[in-house]
């Protein structure tokens, strides 16, 4: 597999090296690190063309000693593009099978007002991205929580089949049932049971919920045996309500270290009208995120 790293300079783009290197197999990965000169300060560029060189080579050194692969594995990539675009575009002439960016910790309404370059990598890009969000696990332990979905399992499970997964990864799969009959009796319902119409209804209710999660189950555990041994072995996660809230208070119980989950196309428009569990997800968990794409 070849990994793409966008850097910065920043904490958290190291966090992305960092991240990354937990799943590079050093006998047979290869690594491009991106950098974009024209993300330097102004204060940096304008003391001339030695010092911005200077910077880039001590990035690209800082980098390489944190991947676990030797020096001739590793491509160093620098553009006067912008990192969005840059990244995208070293992206497609590398071959890389996945981008690694770092997240930012910019507030909600800046993220929904000007966006960001892991934001804009994420919807431009045509392969996997895994955008790295701090703290980065330690080495004893990778805490990985897939998600499944009709649409994107079998993307998902691909993907999952071709990363180096360490030896001290713990994979669990979680799936939501979101329908209207989502979760156990109402007490509204409940309440007014005592009415045999009523009742026919909460039972009707009942039955089709145990039946849902039931369904999900042996989903689940089909889904299961597609992925790597390190992601078998232990019962499935179901959970009832908003996908993208279940699937993040799931990782925070979890104490999950990567959301591994598809990312179905969608508009702006779309996403603003009424979102998508990849966005919710990928604004709001604690940990990093690894979207597949998913063709339409």
């Amino acid at each position: 597999m070849k990994l793409l790293i966008g850097v910065d300079g920043s904490p958290a783009s190291f966090d992305a090296v960092r991240m990354a290197a937990r799943l590079i197999d050093p006998a047979h990965d290869q690594a491009a690190i991106y950098f974009s000169p024209a993300e330097l300060h102004a204060g940096v560029v304008n003391k001339g063309d030695h010092v911005v060189t200077g910077v880039t080579d001590a990035l690209f050194d800082e980098a390489r000693g944190l991947l676990p692969i030797a020096d001739d594995a590793i491509v160093a990539i620098s553009s006067p593009k912008s990192a969005a675009v840059g990244i995208l575009e070293a992206a497609a002439e590398v071959n890389a099978d996945l981008v690694v960016v770092g997240a930012r910790g910019s507030g909600a309404l800046k993220r929904l007002l000007l966006g960001s370059v892991s934001r804009a990598v994420v919807h431009g890009a045509t392969l996997p991205v895994l955008v790295a969000r701090g703290p980065i696990p330690p080495v004893e332990r990778l805490r990985v929580l897939v998600c499944h979905k009709d649409a994107s399992s079998d993307a998902v499970a691909g993907f999952a089949q071709q990363v180096h997964w360490p030896a001290a990864t713990e994979g669990r799969v979680v799936g939501v049932t979101e329908s209207m009959l989502a979760g156990p009796l109402p007490e509204w319902l409940e309440r007014r049971s005592v009415d045999p119409d009523t009742a026919a209804i909460a039972q009707a209710w009942e039955a089709e919920h145990e039946s849902e999660v039931e369904a999900l189950e042996e989903q689940l555990t089909a889904f299961e045996k597609t992925l790597p041994a390190a992601f078998q072995g232990q019962p499935p996660i179901v959970v009832e309500g908003n996908p993208g809230e279940k699937i993040i208070a799931a990782a925070e119980e979890q104490e999950t270290d990567l959301i591994l989950m598809g990312r179905a196309p969608n508009s702006p428009l779309t996403r603003w009208l009424i979102g998508s569990t990849s966005e919710a997800v990928l604004s709001h968990a604690h940990c990093s995120v690894l979207l597949v794409p998913v063709e339409a």
